[in-house]
């Protein structure tokens, strides 16, 4: 469940800025292990944008409750029941809780993630992720590990925004 999960943060980021094109879309797709020729369409990118902002606000969760909640919200109108897929013995059997193997974009991006964040939640009793801080940024990540809670998606957003405060710190204490 944990590459599903980096799949989602990464189509939630490259869903929510700008206007992704379907290519950039089934880029994404394909680095996180989608084989196969991928036919993304324009509706399908907007379907997939929609899902990418109800997945947005479980990883703006501040607690574990705050993020279940939100998950419960989602899951009764998103998925389908619980089954096992093959894909007609195209791929090993994983689980799928989107209407049908043939699902639309949206759907299928909705109810993995949906499965993916419930079972991240359920096994580490915590919010899946974070929105990044820095102003300049707010991409989604996971919380991977134990140790100090994260505020940046990366450590170039947290140099970024250290130095900035360093800067700042300097200007405001005036000339030496």
């Amino acid at each position: 469940m944990q590459a599903v999960a980096l799949r989602t943060a990464a189509l939630v980021n490259a869903l929510t800025g700008g206007d992704p094109d379907p290519d950039a879309i089934a880029a994404v797709l394909r680095a996180h292990g989608e084989t196969g020729r991928l036919r993304v369409s324009h509706r399908d990118v907007a379907e997939m944008r929609t899902a990418a902002g109800q997945l947005r606000e479980v990883f703006a969760a501040r607690s574990v409750d705050e993020a279940a909640e939100r998950l419960n919200g989602l899951l009764p109108r998103s998925t389908g029941r619980l089954r096992l897929s093959s894909h007609r013995g195209a791929s090993p059997w994983h689980p799928h809780l989107d209407g049908d193997d043939d699902a639309p974009w949206g759907e299928w991006f909705l109810a993995s993630s949906c499965l993916a964040l419930t079972v991240l939640v359920w096994d580490r009793q915590r919010p899946p992720g974070g929105v990044c801080s820095s102003p300049s940024c707010r991409n989604v990540f996971l919380t991977q590990g134990s140790g100090p809670v994260r505020r940046y998606c990366s450590r170039r957003c947290a140099t970024r925004e250290r130095v900035a405060a360093h800067r700042r710190a300097r200007r405001s204490a005036g000339p030496e």
